[in-house]
């Protein structure tokens, strides 16, 4: 009998305290091309605005857009030099 009391007063305890969970609540996200959409999300408080600085309309990765490499230090003129003749094209 005084386990069941015990077992009835944790289970009482955690009803009564704080969720552990954060607090979900809706957001503006703001797009680079300025579409807006609403959104719930954990980030900041309610009604809050997310400018995205790199999104899905822009991004090369989504888009299939071409990459630029940029030579830092010589190492791609090396890597060109050693490995020019798989293929690889310089800009």
């Amino acid at each position: 009998m005084a386990e069941n009391n015990q077992k009835a007063v944790k289970i009482e305890k955690r009803e009564k305290g704080e969720t552990v969970h954060p607090d979900y609540h809706f957001i503006k996200v703001v797009m680079t091309n300025g579409t807006e959409f609403r959104t719930r999300s954990t980030m900041g408080a309610a009604g809050d605005t997310l400018n995205l600085d790199i999104d899905p309309n822009t991004h090369p990765a989504w888009t299939g857009g071409t990459q630029q490499l940029m030579d830092r230090g010589g190492r791609l003129s090396r890597f060109n030099s050693r490995f020019g003749n798989l293929g690889l094209k310089t800009s």
